[in-house]
């Protein structure tokens, strides 16, 4: 655990999102949870090493499985956007993990068993204000990588965690994203607004501003390609030949390689497949 503000704390040792912790005078405020139940624990008692008052609140930055999937061992209050709160209607209440292959990092884990989702006690549309001690929290909704996707921003603190928005060091997850909006909340990170800022991608901790420019440049090549082949019969193999291109910035993923292939495939797919539609507007939910 990494001490990245004061009593802001990140972990990057699990499989699965990067997760925070705020240590307030009212209690821990989380940010996403592990993948695995026994890494839960582990984090639930390496949290309480920060000592301070004991109410916990997890906050989801948005529907994906990757952060979902070990909410309900966190065994607290969980808040997410009322897009995904949307999400988990439309889930069977247990899942059955199964062996598929979309590039997310659940499907490495093993014996996950049956699943329980938590839905969000907790929802919110545009802007959630936190006031759990002397310096506030704000959840802003930042529609683009996915259905419900938030950002949990400390102003005080200059620490703003922008979840899937931001991956530099992977590929990004495209089966469900609005590129458009997707880009536009990028875009923000690069105004005076942000300057000065620790900003934490859900997949590679704390990143330089300038990351942000790189992932724009990426997501802009994206579309346009999307733009000019979305009529087409016969995605996969585009996709196929458009891969190794994309692949250039990821040659150095070791054993991670294949699977973040398989990731940018299955988005890319998805979104011919779904005529390039926004996948905001209406809240669904799709396997990358």
């Amino acid at each position: 655990m990494q001490e990245i503000a004061h009593e802001v704390y990140i972990e990057t040792a699990y499989s699965g999102p990067v997760l925070g912790a705020i240590n307030t005078s009212h209690g821990l405020l989380l940010i996403d949870a592990p993948i695995r139940p026994e890494d839960a624990r582990s984090w639930k008692a390496t949290l309480l090493s920060l000592g301070g008052a004991v109410d916990r609140l997890l906050i989801n930055l948005d529907a994906h499985i990757d952060r979902t999937i070990g909410a309900r061992a966190m065994e607290c209050t969980v808040v997410g956007h009322e897009s995904m709160a949307l999400v988990f209607k439309n889930r069977p209440t247990s899942f059955k993990p199964q062996n598929i292959e979309t590039g997310a990092d659940w499907e490495q884990a093993p014996n996950l068993g049956v699943i329980r989702w938590a839905v969000p006690e907790i929802s919110f549309n545009d802007t959630l204000i936190i006031h759990w001690g002397t310096s506030p929290m704000r959840l802003e909704s930042r529609p683009g990588p996915c259905a419900g996707s938030i950002w949990a921003h400390l102003p005080e603190e200059k620490v703003v965690f922008v979840g899937d928005s931001l991956t530099p060091n992977q590929p990004p997850f495209l089966g469900g994203a609005n590129l458009e909006l997707w880009v536009t909340q990028l875009e923000s990170l690069l105004k005076p607004e942000f300057a000065g800022y620790l900003i934490v991608s859900g997949r590679d901790g704390v990143v330089p501003p300038a990351s942000a420019r790189s992932q724009i440049h990426f997501l802009n090549g994206i579309r346009s390609w999307l733009e000019k082949n979305r009529k087409s019969s016969d995605p996969a193999a585009l996709v196929n030949k458009k891969l190794p291109d994309l692949m250039q910035p990821y040659q150095n993923a070791g054993s991670r390689l294949l699977r973040y292939q398989q990731r940018l495939r299955t988005g890319l797919i998805q979104q011919l497949t779904h005529s390039y539609q926004d996948a905001v507007s209406v809240p669904e939910e799709r396997n990358a």
